[in-house]
């Protein structure tokens, strides 16, 4: 049995999908009852609460686990304690940034340490930035045909959630991946602007990005994220503490096809976004 974590998130879910397609033995972790996930069995508890955990890891062999919960070591024990034998964890880049004082950067570092330190066999993924952070534009495209966004100067390699599962449902069920780190990424650097044009595309619609200035930025992310995950991406994107420009291997290596392209992802998302 494999459990997943973040079972309704954008990775998680499609975690699911490839083990259901796999003929694997899956299991959704939600918080609460009732979320939308459909062929697999349902528990319900809470990652910052360690020993609410104890049904949904009964007869688990694997996880596939996110960061950055309260007690990273705990969680890492009561699986022990399970006979989980192997963690897949969804990491970051930012654990590679030049400053681990950085907040995102030291919830991954430390997930990564309690996993590591725990005596259970692991795997870490670092992919770059989600293809999937685009759909923060949807509000926006639905009012009119500007987007308006912070780091319009910034390129990233972004990557498709489909690909980091397909990467972790490998090493969740082939031998071989155990004490190794992916690092992935998407199959081009983008520009904001590059990949407002590229959903202007795939909507048939003549759109436009226009950059914020960071005084405008720090205001508009100030209004959904707290302060330290504000300077936290001002010290990537504008300090360069992290490289997400460079193209990864990961994904070609791993599964043999190259990773989905922006447009490709767009496609498939292009009715959010009407």
């Amino acid at each position: 049995m494999i459990l997943v974590t973040g079972a309704t998130g954008n990775v998680g879910r499609e975690v699911l999908r490839a083990l259901v397609r796999a003929g694997a033995p899956a299991r959704a972790l939600l918080r609460t009852e009732g979320e939308d996930v459909a062929g697999v069995e349902q528990v319900t508890g809470d990652l910052n609460e360690p020993a609410s955990l104890e049904a949904a890891l009964t007869g688990v062999r694997a996880v596939f686990l996110l960061p950055g919960y309260r007690d990273m070591p705990g969680l890492a024990a009561e699986m022990t304690r399970a006979g989980v034998e192997h963690v897949v964890l969804l990491s970051s880049l930012a654990a590679m940034a030049t400053d681990t004082d950085n907040a995102v950067s030291e919830y991954m570092i430390r997930s990564e340490t309690a996993v590591r330190e725990s005596g259970l066999a692991w795997t870490f993924l670092r992919p770059s930035a989600f293809m999937s952070n685009t759909l923060r534009w949807t509000a926006q495209l639905r009012a009119g045909d500007i987007v308006r966004d912070a780091f319009g100067d910034v390129p990233t390699a972004s990557i498709d959630p489909y690909d980091i599962a397909a990467v972790a449902v490998r090493a969740l069920l082939a031998p071989g991946h155990e004490g190794r780190i992916h690092l992935l990424s998407g199959p081009h650097p983008l520009l904001p602007a590059d990949r407002v044009r590229v959903l202007g595309q795939v909507l048939g619609r003549d759109l436009r990005f226009e950059g914020l200035s960071d005084e405008d930025a720090r205001a508009q992310m100030s209004a959904t994220m707290p302060a330290a995950y504000v300077e936290a991406f001002f010290g990537f994107y504008r300090d360069g503490t992290i490289d997400e420009a460079t193209v990864r291997p990961g994904v070609h290596e791993i599964t043999g096809r190259p990773p989905r392209t922006f447009a490709q992802w767009a496609a498939g998302q292009a009715d959010a976004f009407r």
